[in-house]
């Protein structure tokens, strides 16, 4: 078996389902708080896959997380769970104090303890996956070069501070206690089953609906995009070939501004779904007012994890964002269900 932390979030989800479609891989305890943004719904395919045991909780419950360790004896855990959202961090950081930092340093702990008690053989073979984020490294300018695993960490929300600490915990445990970990930094993902509050997802469901597709500031914030079965793919890579203690950045090679994100995604849709008005979908675009301390530009350099392990993305930035636009328009249904009260709520108060 293998543990997996937040695997009913986005990222994890894709992981859960992309593992399981191999009929020989290992079996998946996939443990989950069920948050928000933590959906059993992305799971549905795998109702009747006895390899996929799922236990709701908290990876700050340490008796909970213990004796899923002592039943299941999984030989590498990857932990996905976290809190990710920027804005919400900013309204609410305790949130993300107890979940990135605490949560992480608990599963730290319970895991040491199960990987003490293993004999040498099983010890050699564990392994503890982090996946955190390049938010840590800061903000770039248009000329610097991108991210590589030995730039300072320079995080600038509550979100990225958090899982910068997280990261120094995995880094720590690894140093101190000879802790079997590695850990990834990746770019920022898009792809199935994204909850509806990051950019992409977001301007999808708004354009879709009529409604107003909002753009921080100026829109000329810069991100590398992966496509989420990019990501899923390295971390395979990674898991089963990274260095212990080693960190490796995973990204898209696809730097794109938000503005021209959003035009491409309203270009697919005219394409695909167009406005019964005939008009074009950039109509709806609005600026709003910019989000407090709002980085930059984030590039990752992922030639480590390429040199090294021979990992590259299979999918450019126009294949990956067709991709996810029609899965979109495929699922009404699973959409239907994550947009709750409570999520028009939020959107309503980040937005207004």
């Amino acid at each position: 078996m293998i543990l997996i932390t937040g695997g009913a979030g986005f990222i994890g989800s894709n992981f859960t389902l992309d593992w399981l479609a191999n009929p020989d891989a290992e079996g998946v305890v996939n443990l989950d708080k069920l948050t928000y943004a933590g959906n059993l719904a992305n799971l549905a395919s795998l109702k009747e896959d006895s390899r996929h045991i799922f236990v709701r909780g908290d990876i700050g419950d340490k008796e909970l997380v213990a004796s899923l360790l002592k039943e299941y004896q999984p030989r590498a855990i990857v932990n996905f769970a976290a809190e990710s959202h920027v804005d919400r961090s900013i309204h609410g950081p305790a949130e993300f104090v107890a979940t990135n930092i605490v949560g992480t340093f608990n599963l730290l702990e319970c895991a040491r303890e199960y990987w003490s008690g293993l004999d040498e053989a099983a010890k050699q073979a564990f392994r503890f996956h982090h996946v955190s984020t390049d938010e840590v490294y800061g903000s770039l300018s248009a000329t610097d070069p991108a991210f590589t695993e030995t730039n300072a960490y320079e995080p600038n929300s509550p979100y990225s501070a958090s899982k910068a600490a997280s990261d120094h915990l995995v880094r720590a445990w690894f140093h101190t206690y000879g802790f079997p970990v590695v850990t990834t930094n990746c770019s920022n993902n898009y792809g199935p089953y994204h909850f509806p509050e990051k950019l992409i997802p977001l301007v999808i469901l708004n354009a879709l609906n009529g409604k107003l597709l909002p753009i921080y500031g100026d829109g000329q914030q810069i991100r590398d995009w992966l496509y989420v079965g990019d990501h899923c793919s390295a971390i395979r890579e990674v898991l089963a070939k990274g260095k212990l203690g080693e960190t490796y950045n995973i990204g898209g090679w696809n730097e794109k501004a938000n503005i021209d994100v959003v035009k491409t995604i309203c270009s697919i849709l005219d394409e695909l779904k167009p406005r019964v008005d005939g008009k074009p979908y950039t109509e709806q675009i609005t600026f709003v007012k910019d989000r407090p301390g709002h980085d930059r530009r984030y590039a990752i350099d992922a030639r480590k994890v390429e040199r090294e392990l021979g990992w590259r993305p299979a999918e450019k930035f126009d294949t990956g964002i067709r991709k996810t636009v029609q899965w979109y328009l495929d699922n009404p249904v699973w959409i239907e269900g994550v947009v709750s009260g409570s999520y028009r709520d939020w959107l309503s108060k980040q937005y207004s």
